[in-house]
């Protein structure tokens, strides 16, 4: 059971993208209680926490991000977003979704979101 990540792709500096990551069926379950989090990998770097969000909503960024991208949950859904706005090139990464604190068996295959200047 993965969770597996979708929207990335290829953008202009300035550009936009809005991802998604739905919890399979097997964990829906668990998803509406959980703390959600998006998490990007760069080439020759380490995987980083971008942004997260509660079960309640509140939300928490990392400085990099903060003011650009925006994360929510529908909880219905069972589906976390990352919006991204004003991408730069340093944004160039595989982003993940994984539930917080980490469930290592979970991380998927991620979305490659390449930004261009």
């Amino acid at each position: 059971v993965q969770l597996q990540a979708f929207g990335g792709g290829l953008v202009q500096a300035g550009g936009s993208l809005r991802l998604s990551c739905k919890a399979p069926r097997t964990i829906s379950s668990v998803f509406n209680p959980s703390t959600m989090g998006w998490f990007r990998q760069a080439p020759g770097k380490e995987r980083d926490l971008v942004a997260n969000i509660t079960s309640r909503g509140t939300t928490n960024y990392a400085d990099s991000v903060k003011g650009r991208f925006s994360i929510s949950r529908d909880n219905a859904r069972k589906t976390v977003y990352l919006q991204m706005n004003g991408l730069r090139p340093e944004d160039t990464a595989v982003y993940y979704c994984n539930f917080l604190p980490v469930a290592r068996d979970y991380w998927g295959q991620g979305t490659l979101v390449t930004v261009s200047s």
